[in-house]
């Protein structure tokens, strides 16, 4: 096997520490050898780690993507290193040994004879914005949780508002916690507080707001509502910061929208996990194989033992999984008509991961070509099939006891 990197390094990383082998050609051609070092991980460290490194004229640093530990090595090495960060599971050492310099030397001897492959780094601006969707992604984690508590909370008094009030941070179910913690009970008077549609539901609020809240589900529910609150603002924070970073790739957001499903905050994601920049991916395969949304290949001695999706980007996923959700009820696109083909044959969550599929091959001819979003039409598998169209439908009418009979119909000018 051909040596590609003569001198080559590995790097093991810690959250104190990292080891580093230093793989150098040796006196004799075709004999190396290999210094393990051991390196803090403060800046200073780091840097003079990049001096060795460099004096070393080391033309390849291996290191693992551990954790959040590996960040600081790789900012402050690829500044004049070509640094290659490998995904853990691609370069698994021999079971039994496994050490933090064994791992190093293993490294460093993949890289030697580019055996492992780059992970995907953004730039600097994707970073930030991937930084700031994934801050708003987790407060709106945590906002739906802290509302869950109160649900549960009022479950507790015997108060069933959320049974009738679909959103308990809504106009009327805020004024009516608020009413609750400031010391009314009285059912008819709690109900007369909703607004808007909610009204035509009075009767059954009366109903639902007859419960034990006492002062001291008052206090555990203002203490819930004032982090909702605090959430809510960092929220509405992020989404301006987003859109004032998000201002360099603004085409690509306003060619993403156009896909039906695809929100400004689903493409904003998209944008922050992708890059953007459909050059990294080779094809629209390896954009959904990294994304964790094409089948996998598991087959041996010609049997496929599973075709189970490999693990991708959690944020993008979880992106797209809203998306293919909003479009699983439609009735006039593509991707609903892809959904209900598949679910009726394969079950709704295989349907879903085949339209989060399809949402990301459009996904990168888009971008790619920067066109917009053209939908074939709930039509397009009966126009792709017309003859098994047809005989599907003689046999579903058939199978109700029905005769059928085929007459051309007149087609207008």
């Amino acid at each position: 096997m051909d040596v590609l990197h003569e001198k080559c390094a590995g790097i093991d990383i810690s959250k104190r520490d990292a080891k580093v082998c230093v793989r150098l050609p040796g006196r004799r051609a075709g004999q190396y050898t290999s210094t393990v070092t051991a390196w803090g991980s403060t800046t200073n460290e780091v840097l003079a780690l990049r001096e060795h490194l460099l004096r070393a004229g080391v033309t390849l640093v291996v290191m693992e993507a551990t954790s959040e530990y590996w960040r600081q090595f790789y900012f402050l090495l690829e500044d004049g290193l070509n640094v290659l960060l490998a995904n853990a599971q691609q370069v698994k050492n021999m079971p039994g040994r496994k050490t933090d310099v064994s791992d190093a030397a293993w490294l460093a001897q993949l890289g030697a004879y580019g055996l492992v492959r780059a992970s995907f780094v953004p730039p600097e601006p994707i970073r930030r914005l991937r930084d700031l969707t994934r801050t708003r992604t987790m407060f709106i984690r945590q906002r739906a949780s802290e509302i869950q508590r109160v649900e549960k909370l009022l479950e507790d008094t015997g108060i069933k508002l959320s049974s009738v009030a679909t959103d308990l941070t809504g106009v009327s179910s805020r004024a009516m916690l608020g009413a609750l913690i400031e010391g009314e009970r009285d059912p008819a008077v709690l109900a007369d507080l909703a607004v808007y549609g909610l009204r035509a539901k009075i009767p059954a609020l009366t109903e639902a707001l007859n419960g034990r809240f006492n002062d001291h589900h008052a206090f555990l529910t203002q203490m819930h509502l004032n982090i909702i609150d605090g959430h809510t603002r960092a929220i509405a924070d992020l989404s301006t910061r987003i859109s004032e970073v998000l201002t360099p790739f603004a085409a690509a957001r306003d060619v993403l929208v156009s896909i039906p499903g695809v929100s400004e905050r689903v493409a904003e994601i998209i944008i922050a996990e992708t890059g953007a920049d459909m050059t990294v991916f080779p094809t629209a395969g390896h954009l959904s194989s990294w994304a964790g949304t094409a089948p996998g290949n598991n087959e041996s001695a010609g049997r496929v033992k599973s075709s189970k999706t490999r693990p991708g980007d959690p944020y993008l996923k979880g992106a797209l999984g809203i998306a293919a959700l909003a479009l699983s009820r439609s009735k006039t696109t593509y991707f609903g008509a892809k959904y209900r083909r598949l679910a009726a044959r394969r079950g709704p969550m295989k349907a879903l991961v085949a339209v989060e599929h399809a949402i990301l091959i459009a996904v990168w001819n888009m971008l790619s070509t920067g066109e917009l979003y053209n939908d074939p039409g709930p039509d397009y598998f009966s126009r792709l099939q017309p003859a098994k169209t047809r005989s599907r439908a003689i046999n579903q009418l058939e199978a109700l006891g029905y005769t059928v009979i085929l007459q051309t119909a007149d087609r207008p000018a």
